[in-house]
């Protein structure tokens, strides 16, 4: 008898293993005229920001498969329609996913299947219903616009701005709700690179997702993204880095600390930063020989863009660049747009960052007194 059990025990665990899905299988629905034949293309974004495609398939019956191998962790993709720019959003992995759409409203797809696609689809419901306040208040605005009635556009603006304090507090509800959710590490990820809240925050609403969710390629670059912010708060040492100067010798941020010192990173390219140049060089000329340092970092492409921005803008003091745009320097500080300016103590500390016009002089003028 106790051979029968075991052998029973055994079959069922064999089927269960056997019955697990190997890879990902999407199966699709489309309602809508002209819809047979429509060429889609399974993408994602790649390191570089640029849509990358893993598969194709093609309407057939307002039906469509995509099948594929195994998939390491969940991962946000999109199902493209044809040429255009239209697509339906899901989460890739492993299991059967089902995709329901009409045509003309692709926006409105509904998803589920796996887990991950169950969960996203929780959260687009309630997006959808903000998103379609969102959409009546701007026909309001429209009309109120047309009419001239600035009474009622005022009171839109207050209600608009609400609406988006609403929406704000849905996610954060939602990541708190589902730390088990990939889409709840894509918010997290947008708040960071955005720095829509200070990295404590961000910080504790990373610690709270489940391991999976940590392991996924989006809690991977979270963590990434979250440790270089560590190095460079308020408070951390700034991590020393070296690069050609402007004649061609490899200069290195340890090298050129002052009492206080400033690390710019700037380009000839951006603006902002050409029209700041005149506050730092005002700045520079009134508190270098009180022991101020510069070390300007350029993200330029060009060399000879560089090294005429340098001499029309009058910058004396240090300079560094690999000429290769947002380069390794700008990964390790963290600097995904400039200016980005970072004040350091005598001893390499980083004590303020970003400050420009009368908050740089007035911070300098502080550390130097």
């Amino acid at each position: 008898m106790k051979t029968i059990y075991f052998s029973l025990f055994l079959s069922l665990i064999l089927w269960s293993c056997n019955s697990k899905k190997d890879g990902y299988n999407i199966e699709g629905s489309v309602e809508g005229e002209e819809t047979d034949g429509t060429e889609l293309t399974l993408r994602k974004y790649g390191d570089n920001n640029q849509l990358i495609t893993v598969d194709s398939a093609t309407v057939k019956g307002g039906k469509f498969v995509f099948e594929g191998g195994t998939t390491e962790s969940p991962e946000l993709h999109y199902i493209f329609f044809g040429r255009g720019q239209e697509n339906i959003p899901i989460i890739l992995e492993n299991g059967d996913i089902e995709v329901s759409a009409k045509r003309d409203s692709l926006g409105f797809a509904k998803i589920g299947g796996t887990l991950q696609n169950d969960l996203f689809y929780d959260f687009l419901k309630g997006s959808r219903v903000l998103s379609r306040k969102a959409s009546s208040m701007n026909q309001d605005m429209r009309r109120a616009q047309a009419n001239r009635d600035t009474v009622t556009m005022n009171s839109l603006r207050e209600e608009y701005f609400e609406l988006m304090e609403e929406a704000k507090g849905y996610e954060l509800d939602y990541v708190k709700n589902n730390p088990n959710a990939v889409v709840s590490a894509l918010i997290i990820y947008r708040i960071l690179t955005t720095k829509a809240k200070p990295i404590t925050e961000v910080q504790a609403l990373y610690d709270a997702l489940s391991p999976e969710i940590k392991s996924s390629s989006t809690g991977l670059k979270i963590k990434e993204t979250l440790d270089k912010e560590t190095s460079t708060s308020i408070g951390a040492r700034a991590p020393n880095f070296s690069a050609p100067s402007p004649e061609g010798e490899e200069l290195a941020l340890n090298d050129v600390l002052g009492k206080v010192t400033i690390v710019d990173f700037w380009a000839a390219w951006c603006k902002p930063c050409r029209a700041e140049n005149p506050n730092v060089v005002r700045v520079y000329n009134k508190y270098k020989d009180k022991g101020l340092s510069i070390l300007g970092v350029s993200l330029d492409r060009n060399e000879n863009d560089w090294k005429k921005a340098i001499e029309d803008d009058g910058l004396t003091w240090h300079h560094v660049s690999n000429v290769q745009y947002f380069d390794e320097i700008a990964k390790l500080y963290n600097v995904d747009a400039i200016p980005a300016t970072f004040i350091l103590d005598e001893n390499g500390i980083i004590v303020a960052k970003d400050l420009r016009g009368a908050s740089l002089e007035q911070k300098i003028g502080e550390m130097l007194q």
